[in-house]
């Protein structure tokens, strides 16, 4: 199916071909026709599936079917609530590319940043808003957002919402919403808590579920270096240097981590940058252009950071920390391979990070081929307990006492006069 069969009206037809786009995706396909009949939905996709443009597509059609409705100063019509300022921004440019030539105006409001360029631009009037939870619910208390005709409601990315604790706001936006509207509910997974959340929301949604929470995008090629903590950053340089890589994202599991791994590669003359939540808002978009303009080969973010990325030709994904939560496996590979394209994704796994492993490869249902040549290999199976206790015995040394403390012969002599175990065989009475 092309998008010329979808029945969207020229000026969005016309904003797809310019985009280049001519076969839409599963989610595109099957969400489309539905929010055009003007039901709810409720979606499962994970990340790379096109479905930012599944739901601003035919939002920005109803917009224009109906914009005749409402004279004088514009009023927002739809809101598009997501967890993350990246993600926020992406969705923007989304609109404005699929709107250009509908005449609609949207504008994105996020924390962290100045409001008053947020709010002259919501004074002038706006069709859609795209929000995160925390300035939106600023501003409404503000008086410069009103939701009282909001026609379209959008939540994006609800398993980052309850993951980001902002489940209670989400709540509270609602409470402000008109009762009569359209609601479209997209998340990547669907635990019980998003599932209740979802049926507080909807109206007999049409549920879209395209890609199972466990499938990894088919495009995508996987491998694992079995590697020590202390060696990872080496190992890391060892393949950005001798691959061809255009373009890798590096996920570390702290803030912390990501600095360190950030501050090893820019000394060790590669390109690199960082982002995260302790980043300034500009910094990190000013990483992010960088990164898509491939001024700077290799970004490092944290998950929450990175939720927001889009970039259709990410050649390399790098999990240099193994998550801890398998599904978060599947949406930070997802970076790459996106629009049907190529892309690889490259684990370091040490020893504390097995388990992890272990759990991602259950969920997958797939065998990651492990790399077993490279400078920094240590074998899979071998056992942390020798580690122990050599660090034990260096301990020991540095204390004076004997190379392997539990045989020494002050513990023998002590345990000889103080270790006498105690008569147990009382008779009974």
């Amino acid at each position: 199916m092309s998008f010329e069969k979808l029945k969207l009206i020229k000026p969005i037809q016309q904003a797809v071909q310019e985009e280049g786009y001519k076969i839409p995706t599963p989610i595109q396909k099957q969400a489309i026709p539905v929010i055009l009949d003007r039901r709810d939905i409720l979606g499962c996709a994970q990340t790379g599936t096109g479905k930012t443009a599944a739901f601003a597509i035919p939002i920005l059609q109803i917009l224009s079917e109906d914009k005749e409705e409402h004279k004088g100063k514009r009023t927002i019509k739809s809101l598009i609530v997501t967890p993350t300022r990246e993600l926020a921004i992406q969705i923007g440019e989304s609109f404005n590319a699929y709107g250009r030539h509908t005449g609609l105006t949207n504008a994105v409001i996020y924390g962290g940043v100045s409001q008053k360029a947020q709010t002259d631009k919501l004074m002038h009037g706006i069709d859609i808003l795209i929000a995160t939870p925390g300035r939106l619910l600023d501003l409404m208390h503000q008086k410069y957002v009103n939701l009282h005709h909001i026609k379209l409601f959008v939540l994006d990315e609800a398993d980052r919402m309850l993951d980001m604790g902002f489940i209670h706001d989400v709540h509270m936006i609602i409470a402000k919403l008109p009762t009569k509207r359209q609601s479209l509910f997209f998340s990547a997974t669907m635990p019980p808590e998003i599932i209740k959340l979802a049926n507080s929301i909807l109206t007999q949604p049409v549920s879209i579920d395209i890609t199972p929470e466990f499938k990894t995008v088919e495009a995508i090629k996987q491998a694992v270096y079995y590697v020590s903590k202390s060696d990872k950053k080496k190992l890391l340089y060892h393949i950005l240097r001798n691959e061809k890589i255009t373009s890798a994202l590096v996920f570390t599991r702290t803030k912390h981590g990501a600095n360190q791994v950030c501050k090893y590669l820019t000394d060790s003359k590669v390109s690199a940058e960082v982002i995260h939540s302790g980043k300034s808002q500009n910094a990190r978009q000013r990483a992010l252009n960088n990164f898509k303009s491939l001024q700077t080969k290799v970004l490092v973010a944290t998950d929450i950071a990175a939720r927001g990325i889009d970039i259709e030709r990410l050649s390399h994904v790098f999990n240099y920390d193994i998550p801890n939560i398998p599904e978060t496996y599947v949406h930070r590979i997802g970076r790459t391979g996106r629009a049907g394209l190529g892309g690889i994704a490259l684990s370091f796994c040490e020893e504390e990070e097995r388990a992890y492993l272990k759990d991602i490869i259950k969920l997958i249902k797939i065998q990651i081929p492990v790399i077993h040549e490279h400078p920094y290999k240590v074998n899979p199976d071998s056992s942390q307990k020798p580690q122990q206790h050599k660090e034990k015995s260096t301990f020991t040394e540095k204390t004076g006492s004997q190379k392997k403390s539990g045989s020494s012969g002050y513990f023998k002599n002590k345990k000889k006069r103080w270790g006498r175990k105690p008569n147990t065989n009382k008779t009974k009475i």
